[in-house]
């Protein structure tokens, strides 16, 4: 589910990675995938994606707190703090980071370590 914020709590399915609207909004759609059978749901903050700003909480959060399966943050992440922050506040079952392992800013087991400090579960 990839989102980009449109109005105030609210989201617009968009694709060609992020340059194409669709006029579908995202709420809507990630219930309705979830409906449809979706195990999970990978949900990208379009706004937040490359910006090591940390996730759209609230759009994560609207998301997880309407669906009966899984949701997992991607974008934006740019601290362990965000990563935290995704679960805590997103009420995301997981979350995704890329660009601070693959520049080196921080390593997976730092990653690991920073969510087991927060009580999170991490894998081994």
């Amino acid at each position: 589910v990839d989102a980009r914020r449109v109005a105030s709590g609210k989201w617009e399915i968009f694709t060609h990675g992020g340059r194409k609207a669709t006029g579908i909004d995202a709420l809507a759609h990630a219930v309705n995938l979830a409906a449809l059978g979706a195990g999970e749901l990978l949900v990208t903050s379009m706004d937040g994606d490359g910006t090591k700003q940390g996730y759209d909480l609230e759009l994560t959060r609207a998301i997880a707190d309407a669906v009966p399966v899984p949701v997992i943050a991607s974008g934006g992440v740019g601290s362990l703090d965000h990563l935290v922050e995704g679960v805590t506040q997103g009420h995301a079952s997981a979350v995704l980071a890329a660009s601070i392992f693959h520049f080196g800013t921080h390593s997976i087991a730092e990653a690991h370590a920073a969510l087991r400090a927060a009580g999170l579960p991490a894998r081994s």
